[in-house]
């Protein structure tokens, strides 16, 4: 690894703080992309840049690799490791709507939940709090009873490393005690296993997957779309869903455009004309 893609690596740890793995994509990113040229990244140029992609057809994982390129590019412009500020143009991807649920589909999938075992009132809290919240399945399953302050979530460890604090609904805490209170475990961690361990990601996919068709991640849109259609202002949004940039969030704005044509569709006078 050249000394200049060492010193990036430690920005993004240190400095940026981003998630280990994204720091690892980063790392995998341009590790590849210095050995497939086999000289410093900062000698390289575009044509090199698409040259060790040709193979490469998928274009998320193109625009990827790209913004990795790039961004370690402009880190060392600014650094001055480089005397011009240059970047690759990324590949057009259209804009896909985020899957999401209506509160009726949740509710739907709820009332499908056997509720008499503690089991079963995890999966109906999993399901209410990760939609009352917005949460990132990750932040979810590291929660400890110390993180709900009143009827607030604490989220210490977001995305970047970045705190904030999301209200919770009173139909999810509600959920969150009969759970609790229930649970054979005495352990700080909120979402626990029949074992009494730590919930795992593949578990609580299976969660969601049973009972509402879907991931986890489908509830965090579900949670976005829900505000936005209500008339959350967008920044607001981008608040409680832990972004760091308004342009993540303004992907819900196409709903937000959606449901205004099929308002116009249904109510206007000369929408069938």
């Amino acid at each position: 690894m050249s000394g200049e893609l060492e010193a990036f690596i430690e920005y993004i740890t240190v400095i940026k703080a981003l998630s280990p793995r994204t720091i690892e994509a980063y790392q995998r990113d341009l590790q590849e992309f210095e050995k497939g040229m086999g000289k410093s990244l900062v000698q390289a140029d575009s044509s090199d840049v698409f040259a060790s992609l040709g193979s490469v057809t998928n274009k998320r994982t193109l625009n990827r690799k790209l913004s990795s390129f790039n961004s370690f590019l402009d880190f060392c412009h600014r650094n001055r490791f480089d005397s011009a500020s240059s970047k690759v143009s990324l590949s057009k991807i259209p804009k896909n709507l985020p899957k999401y649920l209506t509160y009726e589909a949740i509710q739907l999938g709820l009332e499908t939940i056997e509720r008499s075992d503690w089991l079963g009132l995890r999966d109906y809290a999993l399901i209410l709090f990760l939609y009352a919240t917005g949460a990132r399945i990750s932040e979810c399953l590291i929660v400890r009873e110390g993180d709900i302050e009143g009827e607030w979530l604490r989220i210490r460890y977001g995305k970047g490393e970045k705190e904030r604090y999301v209200p919770i609904a009173g139909e999810a805490m509600r959920a969150l005690r009969a759970y609790r209170e229930a649970c054979p475990f005495n352990t700080p961690l909120l979402w626990l296993n029949y074992r009494g361990e730590p919930l795992s990601r593949v578990s609580a996919f299976k969660i969601t997957q049973k009972y509402l068709g879907t991931s986890p991640h489908a509830l965090r849109h579900s949670y976005a779309t829900a505000l936005i259609l209500g008339g959350a202002d967008l920044r607001v949004v981008q608040e409680l869903l832990g972004h760091a940039s308004l342009l993540t969030t303004q992907i819900y704005t196409h709903i937000q455009k959606h449901n205004l044509q099929e308002t116009v569709r249904n109510y206007h006078p000369m929408a069938n004309y």
